[in-house]
């Protein structure tokens, strides 16, 4: 006999096809963006972004009207900070990849609960994989030897550090989705980041990846908090569990800045 679900996880599961269904639908609109004409890189950035943030902003006006939301392309008026669900949104998240017609770069939408990432989904657009919190997929062996995604135009001398002390091979990509989903799909094992970022950037990625059960912490181990005043997240850290002890022991150690 199956047991019913509660008024409160019928709304997740609700609230996690939502999110589903708008990073795909705001995917095929940034696409159908893209293929409408010959752009300028960043004046296709610019179209996709208005594009994809009004379809997304209407549709959590629409559907979830009494939530808070934050996107990145979106004006904060501060009413967010009173309420406990926030919806935080990334339009395009790799905008460069986009604009350049590469396919590491994404959409994320993310549902935070007392800022907590409770609610994730990450489209890939063109490779048509849409990652959610509900149904992530099962992470399988570590990669021999461990790999490590970074930025492809300008790696963080840490994780460099890091990687070297590990052992890891890096594996340059684009946007922050792109390289948290491929620790996901079992392209990567590690993702460490320390140049900064936005809530936007990791809220959707960091909700997806604790659900098939990666770490996802600051590199100082302390939790990783949404809807915040200031939406600066200075460093944080995705990873295959297995490698946590090792990492931690490096940032230990003093590879990476002593201020982290």
């Amino acid at each position: 006999m199956t047991t019913p679900l509660s008024p409160s996880a019928r709304d997740l599961v609700a609230d996690a096809d939502l999110a589903a269904r708008l990073a795909e639908a705001a995917g095929k609109v940034l696409v159908e963006v893209r293929d409408s004409q010959e752009w300028h890189p960043a004046e296709l950035g610019k179209a996709g972004d208005a594009a994809a943030n009004e379809l997304l902003c209407r549709a959590i006006a629409a559907e979830r009207p009494d939530d808070g939301l934050l996107s990145e392309e979106h004006p904060c008026d501060g009413t967010r900070l009173r309420r406990s669900r926030v919806w935080i949104v990334d339009p395009v998240d790799g905008t460069r990849e986009y604009g350049e017609a590469r396919d590491d770069w994404a959409v994320h939408v993310a549902l935070c609960i007392d800022g907590a990432p409770v609610v994730g989904a990450v489209a890939l657009p063109d490779t048509g994989l849409v990652l959610r919190s509900d149904a992530p997929p099962a992470l399988g062996p570590l990669n021999r030897p461990p790999r490590m995604v970074v930025s492809r135009t300008r790696p963080a001398p840490e994780a460099v550090a890091v990687a070297d002390a590990i052992g890891a091979e890096l594996v340059p990509m684009g946007s922050a989705g792109a390289k948290a989903m491929a620790v996901v799909r079992g392209i990567a094992d590690l993702y460490l980041h320390s140049g900064g970022q936005h809530e936007w950037d990791s809220a959707a990625p960091v909700a997806v990846a604790l659900a098939a059960g990666l770490y996802c912490a600051r590199l100082d181990g302390t939790p990783l908090l949404y809807n915040c005043a200031d939406t600066y997240v200075h460093d944080l850290l995705i990873c295959r569990r297995e490698l946590v002890p090792s990492v931690t022991a490096a940032l230990a150690r003093g590879v990476a800045n002593a201020g982290l």
